[in-house]
């Protein structure tokens, strides 16, 4: 009889709590709906995750805008830096199996690995990378502007990057480091990152359409193409195609896959009574081993303080309840992926809008009603949305009359050269200076004496603002011996031709 009663019990709670998740979904696609025209976005997918469960998962808008192809909850999107979580779940795997200690330095991995100062080399451990406390920072010019045929191959720079931050004492988000992270796996498996991605995490959780190749992505029956907006008319992007990048940018993937990611965070590393990756380890990743922003609240009605870092996910408290979240960004597409680990739920949403926050403006209404909160009002919100980055066809190249360049124009031609980064050509076509990138071409526009700043030529894809400042120096003989692109900071590329 008790056994009848306790059954009795369970089967009355599970129904109550489906009545509840009902009831907070009520009108859920219409309030999508309407964000998504607000946006003008083109398309995006969700899954929503209960109790180890993908309880609502769907497509909204067009996956392909021009031919009016349907998004679905299999369609694949970029996630962009939500990828990062995939690279520390794989880092904390390697510990699992005793490959490696989270406390060892990352040159113990990477042969000849030395950073620019003293300091970095003492203290810098993989789990500072994870959590962003290297004092890194951002350094992606190195591999943006001056790819590496491999990725080991960029470590033999980092003696001439400096430090954007002090290490252990500052936290500075750097991709650079989840770069560091993926090649520290590839050498303790002699395994590709993709490899190794496919095999301990793709694989096992049944993300049977994700992978980490913008190529594989497009053989694909049920893909997206990348959008953005253009003084307010939506145009197609550029697919980016992450290289040396990849641990930090490179997975593909689809609301439903992505709904068993959440669930192997939820279930504390196990996945349909497979243990994944430790308990631990999944543990430690969501917890807020760094504080961003510390700072108590300064109303007694804030929503959202205490932000922090794990291995690979963010923390905060939000409207009272602990979330663990990422946001991803990558030509055309953007995401967001948020875990209420006291609460079991997690929401993923995949768009392909670029230069926007309609993934985190819908991820947030979601949650907000999952936790009952929205006490059946629209969710209220503020647009972040920003024109994508295109050629300027009409730009004028024109001398500054005024402050004229201190000589002509051929002076300035030849290579510039810097061993953090590499290599790049000035050129002079007409009347018009040319730098040439390994990956770029880019028109010079004076500004005045010996400034000019960079301009696109042609389309590329949405990765970074390409405008730059380049101030050319001379020697004491008054000749033209090197540029400074204010880049990280401002660094010198000094003329070798």
């Amino acid at each position: 009889m008790k056994k009848i009663m306790y059954l009795l019990s369970i089967l009355c709670c599970s129904l109550l709590l489906s009545q509840e998740i009902k009831e907070n979904l009520k009108g859920l696609d219409e309030e999508i709906n309407k964000i998504l025209n607000d946006y003008k976005g083109v398309g995006l997918s969700v899954a929503i995750v209960k109790s180890n469960k993908i309880i609502y998962t769907k497509g909204y808008g067009y996956r392909d805008y021009e031919n009016k192809l349907p998004v679905t909850p299999h369609t694949v999107f970029g996630i962009g830096s939500n990828t990062k979580a995939f690279t520390s779940a794989l880092i904390g795997m390697l510990g699992d199996e005793k490959k490696l200690s989270l406390q060892d330095k990352p040159s113990k991995y990477i042969p000849g690995l030395t950073f620019s100062t003293d300091k970095m080399n003492s203290l810098v451990t993989i789990e500072d990378l994870l959590e962003h406390r290297s004092g890194l920072g951002s350094i992606d010019g190195t591999y943006i502007f001056f790819p590496a045929a491999k990725r080991i191959d960029l470590m033999q720079r980092l003696p001439f990057l400096k430090e954007n931050g002090e290490p252990r004492n500052s936290w500075k988000y750097s991709n650079f480091g989840y770069l560091m992270l993926g090649s520290i796996a590839e050498q303790l498996n002699n395994k590709s990152w993709d490899n190794l991605i496919t095999e301990k995490i793709l694989n096992p959780l049944k993300m049977n359409n994700s992978n980490t190749s913008v190529d594989e992505m497009i053989k694909q029956k049920d893909f997206s193409y990348p959008y953005g907006l253009y003084h307010n008319t939506i145009e197609k992007v550029l697919f980016k195609k992450p290289d040396n990048d990849k641990p930090g940018a490179a997975i593909n993937s689809s609301a439903t896959d992505m709904g068993n990611w959440i669930r192997l965070w939820l279930n504390n590393g196990s996945f349909e009574n497979k243990v994944i990756l430790s308990k631990e380890y999944a543990n430690n990743a969501i917890s807020a081993k760094t504080i961003i922003d510390g700072t108590p609240p300064v109303k007694p009605d804030q929503k959202n303080f205490l932000f922090a870092h794990g291995y690979g996910w963010f923390t905060q408290i939000f409207k009272g309840h602990y979330k663990v979240w990422h946001a991803g960004a990558v030509s055309g597409f953007n995401s967001s992926v948020f875990l209420f680990p006291a609460e079991k739920f997690g929401i993923v949403v995949l768009s392909n809008q670029h230069n926007s926050d309609l993934s985190g403006t819908i991820a947030n209404m979601i949650s907000i009603r999952m936790l009952g909160l929205d006490y059946n009002k629209p969710y209220p919100y503020e647009k972040e949305l920003y024109d994508i980055i295109k050629p300027d066809r009409k730009v004028s190249t024109s001398v500054n009359d005024k402050k004229k360049p201190t000589h002509e124009l051929d002076s300035y031609c030849g290579e510039y050269s810097n061993k953090g980064y590499g290599t790049f050509i000035i050129s002079r076509i007409g009347n018009d200076l040319y730098i040439t990138f390994p990956t770029f071409k880019f028109i010079l526009v004076h500004k005045q004496y010996d400034l000019f700043s960079s301009k696109l030529t042609e389309d590329v894809p949405q990765q970074m603002n390409p405008d730059f400042d380049f101030n050319f120096n001379l020697d004491d003989k008054g000749n033209v011996s090197g540029v400074m692109m204010d880049i990280q900071g401002g660094t010198l590329f000094k003329k070798v031709k």
